[in-house]
C-alpha cells in the first residue's frame, strides 16, 4: 500500500505541483489550503507525513504543526516546512512547534523526494 503525504498550502500551483511530484514517486496525497482545512481532512485519517507551508490564512503551518502534535492519530507524524522563509528565527520555531525538517521553495522535485525518502526511510 502507496504511503499517505498531506500537501498543505494556500497556493493551489504549488498544491499542484507537490501533488505531482509525490504522485510520479508513488505516493498517496491528500491535499490541503491551509491548517484549519489540513485538521478538519486529518480527523481520524492517518497519514504518513504530513508537507505544509508556513504563511497561510485561518491557521499557519507552525499552528497546524502545533496542533497536530497535541494529539490524535498523526501525533508523531513526520512534518516537513515548505516554506519561502529561511530566516534562522523561523527556523527555530518551526523545531519548537515539531516540525521534522524545512525546504525553501523554490524547490527542485528531487530535493523533496530526496527528504522524504530520508525521513520516512
Amino acid at each position: 500500500m502507496a504511503k499517505i503525504i498531506m500537501t498543505v498550502d494556500d497556493s493551489a500551483s504549488v498544491r499542484q505541483m507537490v501533488s505531482f511530484t509525490l504522485r510520479e514517486a508513488g505516493y498517496d496525497v491528500l491535499e490541503a489550503s491551509d491548517g484549519r482545512d489540513a485538521l478538519n481532512k486529518l480527523n481520524g485519517v492517518k497519514v504518513n507525513m504530513i508537507v505544509t507551508d508556513l504563511n497561510m490564512p485561518n491557521m499557519d503551518g507552525i499552528e497546524l504543526i502545533r496542533n497536530v502534535r497535541a494529539s490524535g492519530d498523526n501525533k508523531f507524524v513526520p512534518i516537513i516546512m515548505l516554506t519561502t522563509e529561511s530566516q534562522n528565527e523561523k527556523k527555530v520555531e518551526g523545531k519548537t512547534a515539531g516540525a521534522t525538517g524545512w525546504i525553501v521553495k523554490p524547490f527542485k522535485q528531487e530535493q523533496l523526494l530526496a527528504v522524504i525518502k530520508k525521513v520516512l526511510g
